[in-house]
């Protein structure tokens, strides 16, 4: 049995290369390609396997691709469960020119997933959520997918097995529907996921922690954590906030660096970290991730020597009073 079960609706093969400069029209010769399994709920697996952590990647795959997929998942070792579809599982394309470190990023929408393949996922997860402490739903959803697919997901879990947490990185609708069902313990949205959500600018600290916060008073989740890409990250609970610096090092790539965030915060929680330890080894974990190029996700020792060596979260009280002295209550 496996402690987590991660969720991936419409992974990818991700393919990385590199070339001095990117011009329109000539033909570029790139750097030889690296593939790598690609999709958020898989990136997390990914890590937390790295972590050690007994972890089952769940994911929807068809064609070549999809069996090229299985077996770079297999290759590391990481335990998979499939559910078969008729479409093409996608292909994304990562491009770093290195003559100005920019990297681009190609993303195709994926396979149409009928509703019998649906039926077949949700199917699926009642089969394997077993003795999992965490259920993790990660990543965008392919064509054909219902908007609150996230949502009967989330509900189909909780009645097999109701003290699982339930973790959510998504977007746009699929995010604001998953919320809505109430029973999220761990949302993770980036800035601009959470702008998109509210429709607030939320320019400043302190109106990312109130519409962090405003989230767990309205019951959407239990615990809010809100990656701010260099300025850092938020872990909102209950009962506390905590603000966490980004830590120096050397980037490579970001790619997979929001995935390996919350791959890092489930492993802490998981082995009973409190929730600022959990912040601050997210942080190391992305920053882990960073140094590697490509797809190619953090190397375990670097998420140690990373942790070891950064800062630690300071309770936003203490950042509002240094930004805005007349919040110092707050």
């Amino acid at each position: 049995m496996s402690d987590i079960l991660t969720i991936t609706l419409n992974p990818a093969v991700d393919i990385s290369t590199a070339i001095d400069r990117i011009v329109d029209t000539h033909k570029l010769r790139c750097d030889a390609a690296q593939r790598d399994p690609g999709g958020g709920g898989i990136n997390v697996a990914r890590v937390l396997h790295r972590l050690g952590s007994e972890c089952i990647a769940l994911f929807l795959q068809g064609g070549g691709n999809g069996r090229t997929l299985v077996n770079l998942l297999a290759s590391e070792g990481l335990h998979t469960r499939c559910v078969e579809i008729a479409g093409e599982t996608r292909e994304n394309f990562n491009v770093m020119e290195t003559s100005t470190r920019r990297e681009y990023r190609f993303v195709l929408p994926g396979p149409s997933v009928s509703a019998q393949e649906w039926d077949a996922c949700l199917d699926t997860v009642r089969a394997h959520i077993g003795s999992a402490r965490f259920l993790v739903l990660s990543g965008s959803l392919p064509p054909g997918a219902p908007i609150d697919g996230y949502a009967q997901l989330a509900r189909a879990a909780i009645a097999v097995r109701p003290n699982i947490r339930i973790v959510l990185d998504a977007s746009g609708a699929s995010l604001a529907a998953a919320l809505d069902c109430g029973i999220i313990d761990i949302v993770k949205p980036s800035l601009n996921e959470l702008r998109e959500l509210t429709g607030l600018a939320l320019n400043d600290v302190a109106a990312q922690v109130e519409a962090a916060r405003a989230l767990i008073s309205e019951g959407k989740a239990r615990s809010v954590a809100v990656t701010l890409a260099v300025e850092g990250a938020l872990l909102a609970t209950l009962d506390e906030t905590w603000f966490m610096p980004a830590l120096k090092t050397e980037i490579r790539s970001a790619i997979g660096a929001g995935d390996s965030f919350l791959a890092g915060m489930i492993w802490a929680l998981d082995h009973g970290a409190v929730a600022s330890e959990a912040l601050a080894y997210a942080a190391a974990t992305a920053a882990a991730t960073m140094k590697q190029p490509g797809t190619r996700l953090c190397d375990a020792r670097d998420v140690v020597s990373a942790y070891a060596a950064g800062e630690r979260p300071v309770a936003v009280h203490e950042v509002l009073r240094h930004v805005h002295p007349s919040c110092a209550g707050g």
